[in-house]
């Protein structure tokens, strides 16, 4: 592995397990067994290093999404297929993907100045997901009356629900995984609808 390659990964590991504040460049330079002024080369400060860790695991976790999403046969089965391969790739990367609940706009940024910029980068994800909502909208396989951005925000936040309740709480809820894909799809039905009760729709669903 090219130590640039190694630097960043370690990076994502150490981020991930310690967090920005207690990370420091030297534990990074020696969990990729190089010197420290490498890292310094490579990647500037730790500020710079940190960002790009989240974002290099984002188009890493995007590319694969794309992949498993390219045969899906409606929305809905996009939507099914997004949230599963999401939820295999935060195991598939266990030691690394942590960096993503640390350099996440859904948990305390330790860095305020560039909470927008990450944001912005999460709104990838979102955008993804959003495309198989109007999709599933359009084909028919998704209620249409369900609001497009806000369900796929809604949706992307049981992913993340399921993401932290598994890597970083003392729960063990065997078959939450699968159970979260499952409730996703469920709750996108075009029966899910009249399960609602009228006082929890928003304006533009009541009659």
């Amino acid at each position: 592995m090219p130590k640039k390659t190694a630097i960043l990964h370690s990076a994502q590991e150490v981020f991930g397990q310690h967090g920005y504040s207690t990370t420091t460049m030297k534990m990074i330079a020696e969990k990729a067994g190089v010197a420290f002024g490498l890292v310094a080369h490579y990647y500037g400060n730790k500020e710079s290093l940190f960002i790009t860790a989240g974002f290099s695991m984002i188009d890493d976790l995007l590319a694969t999404l794309s992949h498993k999403t390219r045969k899906a046969r409606s929305g809905l089965d996009g939507v099914r297929l997004f949230v599963e391969s999401y939820l295999t790739f935060t195991q598939e990367h266990r030691r690394t993907f942590p960096v993503l609940i640390r350099c996440s706009p859904f948990s305390d940024v330790e860095l305020p100045a560039e909470r927008e910029r990450i944001a912005d980068k999460f709104l990838e994800i979102i955008r993804a997901l959003q495309v198989f909502v109007r999709r599933g909208q359009q084909d028919g396989s998704i209620n249409p009356e369900l609001p497009e951005a806000e369900t796929a925000f809604l949706i992307y936040s049981n992913i993340v629900g399921a993401v932290r309740t598994t890597m970083i709480t003392p729960y063990n809820v065997p078959g939450l995984y699968a159970e979260t894909v499952r409730y996703v799809v469920r709750s996108l039905g075009v029966a899910a609808e009249s399960s609602i009760p009228p006082f929890l729709r928003p304006s533009s669903m009541v009659d």
